[in-house]
């Protein structure tokens, strides 16, 4: 393995990492290093490899706003609640670095839905809209492990 390959890897494991903690944006990290790796081998291959893992990443991509979405929409769980939830993740990351951005979502959600439902029925509708995140993360994960092991096969095979 080369010293760019080793690197490229490094790379594609920090877009993993970016996608389990929401802070990078771990999708484009994985494709851009893919890329950089397809460019620096100039191959068929090496671009075969990169459409494919466009493919897996793009699908994945759709894939995780379409199936939370729907679980959201069955549950009763509107968009507005999980806008104030990415609101206050967003303010929570500054405020509690990192960890914020968790207990901001968690605790915008929970406030819209007591907000809408009463609090009886707002922690529910707070672990509906967690699970749909959870989904929603686990999907993009996935792509993003099929990505990874795709490029290696193209290293393998390189």
């Amino acid at each position: 393995m080369s010293a760019t390959e080793l690197l490229i890897a490094v790379v594609i494991a920090v877009g993993i990492a970016g996608i389990i903690v929401p802070v990078l944006p771990g999708t484009i990290l994985v494709l851009g290093a893919i890329l950089v790796w397809a460019l620096e081998i100039g191959t068929s291959t090496g671009w075969v490899v990169f459409a494919l893992c466009a493919v897996l990443l793009a699908g994945g991509s759709v894939v995780k706003y379409l199936v939370p979405g729907r679980r959201l929409k069955a549950s009763g769980v509107p968009s507005r609640t999980l806008l104030v939830g990415a609101g206050l993740a967003f303010i929570g990351f500054f405020v509690i670095p990192v960890v914020g951005l968790f207990i901001g979502f968690v605790l915008g959600v929970y406030l819209a839905e007591r907000t809408r439902v009463g609090a009886a029925q707002a922690w529910p509708s707070t672990m509906n809209a967690l699970k749909a995140v959870g989904v929603s993360i686990l999907i993009e994960l996935v792509a993003a492990f099929l990505a990874a092991v795709t490029w290696v096969v193209g290293v393998v095979v390189t």
